[in-house]
């Protein structure tokens, strides 16, 4: 007996032993920057840094250019600028606006659009975003493309979505808004439509169900519904509260469409975590997101982008039109004022509404609003991420996070429309893109 148990134990030491060998031999790769950029350690540059990736995470930050043994790869960044992953905390994967979108649904099958999503999804990664929180998408359409990338299908970026946004009957983001009822019919909680308190907390079960990370609601009017309304308050605040307590009893959190204030102030008195746009936000209510730690997520590119298009004849309904033109300059000087009060900010584009791969012109008009080009970045890494309550995995390149990092040639500090020209894209450890161009991927069958 004594033999035996010995016999076993020895075994299991070897095994342990073999196992550490085995994790110090692992093959690595040595990421050599020129130049790293990681705001949420630091706002200054550090020169000749390498970062050292494993099984798709960050395991040491090395000082100078290092390499390995043999049997890893090294990645020859040295002449590049390296910064963490780009987070876009509003897209719309499932779709993007063009002359005529809103006969779209109509036009083409779900499944046709989910085709289309996916050259979207692979546009973004390209771009330098590997992390995107969707706010609102329909048919099932954004849930089935996380998930597709999750499972090695799609090329995209990480994706946290919303599924259908929730809305009142008529308002922003009920599907049913501006066309004729004996046709669509009348939306219902099925649909994401939602009066009542009860209605609203059923609404927000359903979405979970289906599997949301959080939930999005409409709080006010919106630019591109079909509708004139593109202000007022929608939810009660009493349904806006009922749907943040269902929603926190699932862990999940509470986002807000809001271009009118008292829209606003309701949903950050019933607990949201954020707000989209903020177009009309009064001094008050700035004080108030301060207060609650509330974000505010911009989408300045979104503004000025309908505000363009609302000057094409016919490229939307004449209700829309002049919402379009009256909001677009707004967003901006709204921004500037809400960054100078401390307002928190992540950075936020509305991509879908404009084209997507485009993304990085938000962090143009960021700067140009007054925000310096640090500062923008730590809002698209460090402020991002922690409005995803996941700074244990991203915003950062350091030790135990996803080895999420792309490079660029010239200096964001100095010229942020760098950060269109991204020559480099690695994601949990992949290399998606390297020298400007897409690397080929493999097949995965799962």
């Amino acid at each position: 007996m004594y033999t035996f148990s010995r016999t076993i134990l020895i075994a299991i030491a070897f095994a342990l032993v073999g196992g550490a060998f085995a994790s110090a031999s692992a093959q690595q790769t040595y990421v050599q920057c020129g130049t790293l950029l990681d705001p949420g350690i630091s706002l200054e540059p550090v020169p000749e840094q390498t970062l050292v990736v494993e099984d798709g995470r960050i395991v040491e930050r090395q000082e100078g250019h290092t390499t390995g043994g043999d049997a890893d790869t090294v990645v020859d960044l040295t002449d590049q600028y390296c910064l963490p992953g780009l987070i876009d905390m509003h897209t719309h994967l499932s779709n993007e606006f063009e002359q005529g979108g809103y006969i779209e649904p109509f036009r083409l099958s779900p499944t046709n659009r989910v085709l289309k999503s996916a050259q979207y999804a692979r546009t973004t990664l390209m771009s330098g975003f590997t992390t995107v929180r969707d706010v609102g998408g329909r048919e099932g359409i954004d849930l089935a493309l996380r998930d597709g990338i999750n499972r090695g299908n799609v090329v995209g970026p990480r994706m946290f979505v919303a599924g259908q946004s929730l809305a009142v009957t008529g308002g922003h983001a009920d599907p049913t808004t501006g066309y004729r009822e004996d046709i669509v019919g009348l939306g219902d909680v099925e649909h994401g439509v939602a009066n009542g308190v009860d209605a609203a907390a059923e609404a927000t079960r359903l979405a979970i169900k289906r599997g949301a990370d959080q939930i999005k609601i409409t709080a006010t009017g919106g630019v591109l519904s079909l509708n004139a309304d593109g202000t007022r308050p929608h939810f009660k605040e009493a349904e806006v509260r009922s749907i943040v307590e269902t929603a926190a009893d699932h862990g999940l959190k509470v986002t807000a469409h809001a271009h009118g204030d008292e829209g606003m102030q309701r949903a950050i008195r019933a607990g949201v975590r954020s707000l989209e746009h903020g177009t009309y936000m009064s001094d008050e209510t700035m004080q108030m997101m301060i207060d609650n730690g509330v974000y505010l997520v911009p989408t300045i590119t979104a503004g000025k982008s309908v505000a363009d298009s609302a000057r094409i004849e016919g490229y939307y309904a004449p209700e829309v039109t002049e919402k379009a033109i009256e909001v677009g300059p707004v967003i901006q000087e709204m921004f500037t004022r809400a960054y100078e009060r401390g307002v928190p900010i992540a950075f936020g584009t509305d991509a879908g509404v404009f084209r997507h791969g485009r993304n990085a012109t938000e962090f143009e008009y960021m700067v140009e609003a007054g925000m310096p080009p640090a500062e923008a970045l730590y809002a698209a890494t460090y402020s991002a991420a922690d409005l995803l309550d996941q700074l244990d995995h991203l915003g950062t390149l350091e030790p135990g996070k996803h080895a999420d990092l792309i490079a660029v040639h010239g200096d964001p500090l100095s010229d942020i429309s760098t950060l269109h020209e991204v020559q480099f894209v690695m994601k949990e450890g992949t290399i998606y893109k390297q020298d400007g161009a897409p690397t080929p991927q493999p097949y995965v069958s799962r």
